[in-house]
């Protein structure tokens, strides 16, 4: 019976650090103000008829604080990579010069920080509540051994174990929440 609520709770804890990873992979995408290459990993771009990641045709760099480049390892492929970047609607225009595409980024208005705060918010609640299930589906394991057999008092201890896991995963959620919206909101 413990190896059954060990691997119970070892499995929880692993589909935790994998929304903690995914928040985090969120977040980074959300920009800042600063220019990140980052900011384009989502977006797709049309490579002889099949979809790849800008980063795989392309090298992406950052000029300075507010300008990313992107030089294509093909010529040939500045009008698709342009016309990904304008369809994933980032809110940045990308500028051609035939040889390389920079992207300039725009100061951040006040609203505009407001928007991004709110968007990360809606991203960490919605690690919360994966968390909140992974931990529902935990306790329901533990129930369902209960019934087999297991102690009530196991079964309890088993339950606070995956309670207090469930409450370390929501503050590293809070922590990174705090830290971006630090970093947005700062001029």
């Amino acid at each position: 019976m413990s190896e059954e609520l060990s691997s119970i709770h070892s499995g929880a804890e692993e589909h935790m650090k994998k929304a903690i990873s995914h928040l985090e992979t969120e977040l980074v995408k959300i920009r800042a103000g600063k220019a990140n290459p980052q900011m384009l990993d989502g977006i797709m771009v049309d490579y002889y008829g099949s979809p790849m990641p800008i980063g795989q045709v392309a090298n992406v760099n950052v000029m300075d604080a507010r300008t990313l480049s992107i030089q294509p390892w093909e010529k040939n492929m500045l009008q698709p990579i342009e016309r990904a970047i304008i369809a994933a609607n980032i809110g940045i225009n990308p500028q051609n010069d035939g040889v390389l595409i920079r992207m300039f980024l725009p100061p951040l208005t006040e609203e505009r920080r407001k928007e991004l705060v709110k968007k990360c918010q809606g991203e960490g609640e919605q690690s919360k509540i994966a968390i909140r299930n992974i931990r529902r589906d935990a306790i329901e394991h533990i129930k369902r051994l209960q019934k087999n057999g297991l102690s009530e008092d196991v079964a309890k201890d088993a339950e606070t174990g995956v309670q207090e896991m469930t409450d370390k995963f929501i503050s590293t959620v809070e922590k990174h929440l705090a830290s971006k919206e630090k970093e947005i909101m700062s001029i």
